[in-house]
């Protein structure tokens, strides 16, 4: 029989835990905008206060309060930018058509460079110029590509990085590098970090948002993911093609059971968890779990109104322009405008930027569909003071070659008019959040086939935006199977050039 007590225990435990929690359901009803208790709260309400009084010999910190982990923190150092836009071309724009013009393309249009052609993922001939003519816009002179003449009307804000450059010219190992700085392995994306950092100044929406209509870029959700960090860091997937709310944000109402009935099982859920978590208080994946429950009922009432907007006056929704791109665009301010930190605005499924055929055709269509939005946001951001503290960053995983793709049988047969990957040197831009506007930095070679002055590494890239978030990145760490583990990994230096 001796052996059996254990087990009888072990019952009874359930057994009280069981009834504890339904006499808590039974009893505590709170309205549907009720705050969420603290964990402290929690233990005086279902322990008589004996709970808390044990929670004090092991939490000291902030008196003792539940350690929400999207609470704010502060970075290393006084920083410039507050959130971030990340408006990524997924598949690889072409830096010569927009941003890098490069007149040599014309001279030698149709011959061969005077140089052998770099390796890429796909083989190139001839010289390929520039479809697209360019023009010199503001005070700085900066030269813009005519497919982009509305961000280019911004471009005294705007520094242009023309010396990018990464490791390999295939989409994944791109993608994962740019989004996560890793290549090959799990790690968790740029936004997950800044959340991880800076915590977030809306605790009814998610700190790091990544927006695709139409399905996922490349790599799905691994752009966006958390890695080894807790799961409540991790991005959460909107699909912009919808305009319906339950589209739009799946799962977020219950159509079973009115607000206050979720809100009575979530208190069970809680008592569930925080019982599991007394033993375990330092178990900060449980915690981030509680919070990511919590957080999805929240958004019930906030995310309907930052998604929704009909709410902006008409010469406002007029200024963005039509379609998806003009949407998320607007959206994208909203979510700031309330406090998320990162928003990630992907063009759309797939890799739409990925022109080996008829870039002209494509790319034209492509920046026609978002030229006008994304003026329109970093105008509107500046009309409204948030631009000073909102990182715009733009570009893609990579750029394209300055030579034209060779034809390949059962591919892209008989088409010479398209674009390589190029990882050797490609052009991105950032606006706003401390950056030096009116500002070039760096330069491809003469024919724009690879960084040749001020090389900037994504790893850099990274660095810099982090300094601009306030923090040393290679300080911003998180301890995982026994290391210390960063996004830049062990490399990285911040551009001090292009901070204002």
């Amino acid at each position: 029989m001796g052996s059996l007590q254990p087990i009888g225990l072990i019952t009874d435990l359930k057994r009280k835990t069981r009834n504890r929690a339904i006499e808590f359901m039974n009893h505590h009803q709170p309205a549907a905008d009720d705050v969420i208790c603290t964990r402290r709260d929690f233990l005086r309400r279902v322990g008589m206060g004996f709970g808390a009084m044990g929670l004090s010999q092991v939490d000291t910190q902030a008196a003792g309060e539940y350690r929400n982990p999207l609470r704010l923190k502060s970075p290393h150092f006084p920083q410039k930018a507050k959130a971030v836009i990340h408006l990524f071309m997924n598949g690889g724009p072409s830096h010569v058509d927009t941003f890098d013009p490069k007149p040599m393309l014309d001279r030698y249009a149709g011959k061969a460079l005077p140089m052998e052609n770099l390796r890429t993922e796909r083989k190139t001939g001839a010289a390929f110029a520039s479809p697209f003519s360019f023009k010199r816009y503001g005070q700085s002179g900066t030269p813009v590509s005519e497919i982009f003449s509305n961000v280019a009307e911004s471009v005294d804000d705007i520094a242009v990085i023309r010396s990018m450059h990464a490791e390999v010219p295939n989409h994944e190992p791109s993608l994962m590098l740019m989004n996560c700085g890793e290549a090959r392995q799990i790690r968790p994306a740029m936004g997950s970090w800044i959340t991880y950092g800076l915590g977030s100044e809306n605790q009814n929406l998610p700190g790091f948002i990544s927006m695709c209509p139409g399905g996922y870029p490349i790599q799905e959700s691994q752009n966006w993911q958390s890695g080894f960090l807790p799961s409540v860091y991790q991005g959460t997937y909107i699909d912009t093609k919808h305009r319906r709310m339950d589209k739009l944000i799946e799962n977020i109402r219950s159509q079973a059971l009115p607000t206050s009935q979720q809100r009575r099982q979530l208190d069970l859920l809680r008592l569930l968890n925080e019982k599991h978590l007394e033993k375990r208080y330092d178990d900060e994946k449980l915690e981030a779990r509680i919070a990511s429950y919590e957080l999805a009922y929240r958004m019930q009432m906030d995310a309907t109104d930052a998604f929704d907007i009909e709410r902006e006056p008409k010469h406002i929704r007029e200024m963005y322009g039509e379609g998806t791109q003009a949407r998320q665009m607007l959206i994208a301010r909203r979510l700031i405008e309330r406090g998320v930190r990162m928003v990630q605005v992907w063009h759309g499924r797939g890799q739409p930027w990925d022109n080996h055929d008829d870039i002209e055709v494509r790319h034209r269509k492509l920046a026609g569909e978002c030229d006008q939005a994304i003026g329109a946001l970093l105008k509107d951001l500046k009309q409204r003071g948030m631009l000073d503290e909102t990182l715009v960053i733009w570009g893609g995983e990579f750029g394209r070659t300055p030579t034209v793709e060779l034809p390949k049988p059962g591919a892209n047969a008989g088409k010479i008019n398209g674009r390589d990957h190029n990882h050797w040197g490609f052009s991105m831009w950032m606006a706003g959040g401390g950056v030096k506007g009116g500002y070039v930095h760096g330069e491809t070679d003469e024919f724009g086939f690879k960084a040749a002055r001020d090389k900037v590494h994504v790893h850099d890239l990274h660095a810099t935006i982090l300094r601009l978030l306030g923090f040393d990145h290679e300080q911003l760490t998180f301890r995982h199977a026994g290391r210390d583990f960063r996004l830049t990994d062990v490399h990285g230096n911040v551009i001090d050039q292009l901070i204002a």
